[in-house]
C-alpha cells in the first residue's frame, strides 16, 4: 500500500497512476482479505461479531473522512487538490507499521502449522488465564481435531474448481459459495452506486449544483457512520440472518423510483438517499465481511475470505462501471434494478443461510459435518440466534473431562464452569444452567 501510494502521489502521467493504483490495490486486497480472518480467529464467539462490525465501522469512518477531504480540496486548484489527499493516507499506513508487529498470531493458524505450545499460550493470554486451564486445553484440542480433520480431507483450489468435494463431507464448496454470496449481495444492494457517484447522482438525477452535491455527500457519510454503530450491540442479539433480511427489505423500499420531471419529488429523494445509507450501515456493511470468516472451515477460512474479498471487488468494479451509463440511459428506472435485487435477497438469506451468531468456529464446523441440509429454514438449531444447547453441553462435557485429567483443584473447575455459564447468557447463548 505504501509503494502504491507513493507511485500515485508522484505520478505525472496516466501510466504511472495506473501502476500505482494496481500496486496499492494488491496491498489493500491483502489487507481486507486477512484482517477479518485474524479478527474472527482471535475473538470470543460472543465478541466476534461486534469486533468485525467495529472494524467495518472504522472503514466507514475512513470513507467519511475521505468525503470531507474531497469536499475541502474541491476548493483548491492545481495538482495539490489531488496529491495532498493521496498523501494523507500515509498517516494510516504508518499506524499499521507501528501496531501490527505487536499483534498476536492467530492460535488457529499456529495449530494448523504445528505450533501448539505457542497457540495455547496465546489462547490463555486472550482469556487472561493459564495454559493449564481446562477451557484452554479443551479449546486447543477442539482446534487440533478440526485442523487434523481438514488436513486429512482437504483439497486444493484445483480440486475445488473441478467440483471435487472430498471424503470428509464438510460442505466446502457450499460454504465458500455462502461466504462469497454475502459479498456479492452487498454490492448488488447498490451501495457503490451512491458511494462512488453520489455527487453525480445528485447533480444528474436530482439537479443540484456541484458544490452542494459534494457537501451533501460528505454529510451523508457522517449519518452512514453514526447509524452503522447500531450494528455493534445488535449483531449478536439479532443474528446475521435477520440483520441481512431486515436491511434488505428496508433498502428495497428506499429505492422505489419517484416521478420523473417533478423537482419537488427529486429534492425529497435526497432524504431517501440518506435513509438508504442508514439501513445499509445497520445490516449490510459489516455482516458480509464477517460471515465468510465464520462459515468456512479452518483449512479454507483464508481461501474463503480471499474469495469473498475478490467477489466483493469484482462486483464493485461491475457496479462502478455500469452506473454512469445506467444513469444516463435509464435515468430513474436504473434504480429499479437495485430494488429487485434487494427484494430477492430476503428469500435467499431466509432459505439458505445458517445462523453463525453465538457459535464458536468449531460449532459451525460440527454443524456442516453433521450433513446439514441445504434449505436451513426448517432447522431450528441452524437459524437460532442463540447457541444451540447441544453445543453448550458438548463443550461443558469436554471441559469436565479435561479438568479431571489436568486439574486436581475442584474449586478452579467450579469457577471455570460458572464463568462459562455466565458467558453463554451474556453472549446471547440462552444457557442458564447452574454448575
Amino acid at each position: 500500500m505504501a509503494v502504491g501510494a507513493l507511485l500515485q502521489i508522484t505520478a505525472y502521467g496516466v501510466p504511472q497512476m495506473i501502476v500505482g493504483r494496481i500496486v496499492g490495490g494488491i496491498g489493500n486486497g491483502l489487507n481486507t482479505a486477512t484482517a477479518p480472518v485474524w479478527q474472527a480467529e482471535t475473538s470470543k464467539a460472543a465478541w466476534r461479531g461486534k469486533l468485525v462490525v467495529i472494524e467495518m465501522i472504522c472503514n466507514i469512518a475512513g470513507f467519511s473522512l475521505s468525503n470531507w477531504i474531497t469536499y475541502g480540496f474541491s476548493f483548491v486548484g492545481g495538482p495539490l487538490s489531488w496529491r495532498m489527499p493521496l498523501t494523507l493516507q500515509f498517516i494510516f499506513i504508518f499506524i499499521l507499521f507501528a501496531t501490527v508487529p505487536w499483534l498476536p498470531e492467530s492460535p488457529r493458524w499456529l495449530i494448523a502449522h504445528g505450533e501448539i505450545d505457542r497457540a495455547e499460550q496465546i489462547i490463555a493470554d486472550l482469556e487472561a488465564t493459564t495454559i493449564d486451564d481446562p477451557w484452554v486445553v479443551t479449546e486447543s484440542k477442539e482446534i487440533q481435531w478440526a485442523a487434523n480433520f481438514e488436513r486429512e480431507n482437504g483439497m486444493s483450489w484445483g480440486d475445488l474448481l473441478r467440483g471435487r468435494t472430498g471424503a470428509g463431507n464438510t460442505c466446502i464448496i457450499r460454504r465458500l459459495l455462502l461466504g462469497a454470496g454475502t459479498q456479492a449481495m452487498q454490492q448488488l444492494a447498490g451501495i457503490n452506486v451512491t458511494s462512488y457517484y453520489l455527487p453525480t447522482v445528485l447533480t444528474q438525477s436530482v439537479g443540484l449544483g456541484n458544490s452542494l452535491a459534494r457537501l451533501l455527500a460528505a454529510c451523508n457519510s457522517v449519518s452512514y457512520l453514526l447509524f452503522s454503530l447500531i450494528g455493534i450491540p445488535n449483531v449478536e442479539r439479532w443474528g446475521r440472518r435477520k440483520m441481512m433480511m431486515y436491511a434488505a427489505v428496508l433498502i428495497r423500499y428506499n429505492e422505489l423510483p419517484g416521478y420523473s420531471g417533478s423537482k419537488q419529488v427529486a429534492s425529497a429523494s435526497i432524504a431517501f438517499f440518506f435513509l438508504y445509507y442508514v439501513f445499509f450501515g445497520i445490516g449490510w456493511q459489516g455482516v458480509p465481511w464477517l460471515y465468510p470468516t465464520e462459515i468456512n472451515s479452518l483449512a479454507y477460512r483464508t481461501k474463503g475470505a480471499a474469495l469473498g474479498t475478490a467477489t466483493n471487488w469484482i462486483f464493485n468494479f461491475m457496479v462502478v462501471e455500469i452506473t454512469p451509463i445506467g444513469i444516463q440511459s435509464l435515468q430513474w428506472q436504473f434504480y429499479i434494478i437495485w430494488t429487485v435485487f434487494n427484494a430477492a435477497f430476503v428469500p435467499i438469506v431466509y432459505l439458505f443461510y445458517p445462523e453463525t451468531a453465538g457459535r464458536s468456529l468449531e460449532d459451525i464446523d460440527r454443524f456442516f459435518r453433521e450433513d446439514a441440509k441445504i434449505l436451513v429454514f426448517r432447522d431450528k438449531d441452524a437459524i437460532s440466534e442463540k447457541r444451540p444447547q447441544k453445543y453448550i453441553e458438548h463443550e461443558q462435557n469436554e471441559v469436565r473431562r479435561n479438568s479431571s485429567v489436568i486439574s486436581a483443584n475442584p474449586e478452579a473447575l467450579r469457577k471455570r464452569m460458572a464463568s462459562m455459564a455466565r458467558a453463554n447468557v451474556e453472549g446471547g447463548w440462552g444457557h442458564e444452567e447452574k454448575v
